[in-house]
């Protein structure tokens, strides 16, 4: 199949471009969004991760970074009468008229178990709630975002204490690369996939902006989670703010157990800071 490959870095087009080549596919387009939205801002640190996909982007294939989404990508998406569209990390939705602009449609690599924590960041939000693992699934795209058919589906990817995020990705990569042939022949032969179950469905948004503050009157758990998908988030950079006996503190690293580090009191019982800087 003549495929267009779609994704958020030069590492993801990477994996998608290794794995379809190796399953006999042939890639001609690849797709890069730099804003969150059609016709919005570029967003910061854009221009870095654009360079990298171009250095890394094939002689044959063309690079495609649209501004708006409508009739014009469907319009670019159909001009190079591909078979299908192979997504790993695109910010907007794909409109009807761009999922029909290949004879196969468009099929999405999604970092949770759907139809669990459907959204942009599956991962922060499996952190923030204490799961203990998440997984990935490859499904058909339709106008809702990760809600097709599922194709290919494992869970078993450990959320440690500290998600270091290049460990994890590299564990992602390993499973994409196991599931995403699945779903290829799955397509190459027509089968329609598995619905998704809507009642078990959740929804993994951006972050409120409450979650960039520590409040005391949560529980250990919480906030200790809170810290740990914040670091995750930032690649381990950031935090959220607290105050503790008058003084803010940025909270970069937690334990539940005590250690040499300082103690504060939560609706449950105390937390210790392992890490923190001034605000």
């Amino acid at each position: 199949m003549r495929v267009i490959l779609v994704s958020y870095s030069a590492r993801g087009f990477e994996v998608l471009r290794t794995v379809c080549e190796q399953a006999g596919h042939r890639p001609v387009a690849y797709l890069h969004a730099r804003s969150l939205r059609p016709g919005g801002p570029t967003r910061t640190g854009a221009g870095p991760v654009v360079a990298e996909i171009v250095e890394s982007v094939p002689p044959a294939v063309d690079l495609l970074l649209p501004g708006m989404k409508k009739v014009l990508l469907a319009q670019t998406l159909r001009a190079y009468e591909a078979d299908l569209v192979v997504c790993y990390g695109f910010p907007w939705k794909f409109p009807p008229a761009a999922l029909r602009a290949t004879t196969s449609g468009a099929i999405n690599v999604h970092t949770s178990m759907l139809p669990k924590y459907r959204g942009p960041i599956p991962v922060n939000w499996a952190i923030r709630n204490g799961d203990r693992d998440i997984g990935v699934t490859v499904h058909r795209m339709n106008e809702e975002f990760d809600s097709g058919e599922i194709l290919a589906q494992e869970s078993g990817i450990a959320l440690d204490d500290d998600v270091v995020p290049d460990r994890l990705w590299g564990e992602v990569d390993r499973y994409i690369e196991r599931l995403l042939p699945v779903a290829l022949a799955h397509v190459e032969r027509g089968v329609s996939g598995t619905a998704q179950c809507e009642d078990q469905a959740s929804y993994a948004g951006w972050m409120e902006p409450e979650f960039s503050y520590v409040d005391w009157g949560r529980t250990r758990n919480e906030i200790h989670n809170q810290v740990r998908a914040t670091r995750f988030g930032s690649s381990g950079k950031s935090g959220p703010v607290a105050e503790l006996s008058g003084e803010q503190i940025r909270v970069l690293r937690t334990a539940l157990e005590p250690t040499g580090g300082r103690r504060a009191l939560c609706a449950d019982g105390p937390l210790w800071i392992v890490e923190s800087t001034a605000v």
